[in-house]
């Protein structure tokens, strides 16, 4: 059992890394052509989102889900996020960030299940 969940672990974090730093160069080069580089830029560069896990005790804890958790990964964060898409300037700023909540979401969603 217990090699089963360090697979299961390895195989939860491969997938949560990739759809963080491969997914979306991605979709920069399948959606953005000439552009696709600085779009990619833009994405990877909403990585830093996640400096708002500094400010939990722990900084890590494996099962924590961190959508509504920490302050940039809060509901309202989330929806700020959404309606940025609305604007050309923030659009592809706010693409990422929903990327990322998206992968962090799905990543709460497999912690539920093997988290007790």
């Amino acid at each position: 059992m217990q090699k089963k969940l360090h697979e299961l672990i390895s195989m939860q974090q491969i997938i949560h890394y990739f759809l963080h730093f491969v997914f979306p160069v991605i979709v920069a080069f399948v959606f953005f052509g000439p552009k696709a580089l600085r779009v990619a830029g833009i994405f990877l560069a909403t990585m830093l989102v996640d400096a708002d896990h500094l400010l939990a005790t722990p900084i890590f804890e494996a099962c924590r889900c961190s959508i509504g958790f920490h302050p940039l990964h809060s509901y309202p964060a989330i929806i700020i996020y959404f309606l940025c898409l609305f604007h050309p300037k923030t659009r592809l700023i706010a693409l990422g960030l929903l990327m990322h909540m998206a992968t962090d979401q799905i990543d709460c969603i497999w912690n539920s299940t093997n988290c007790l």
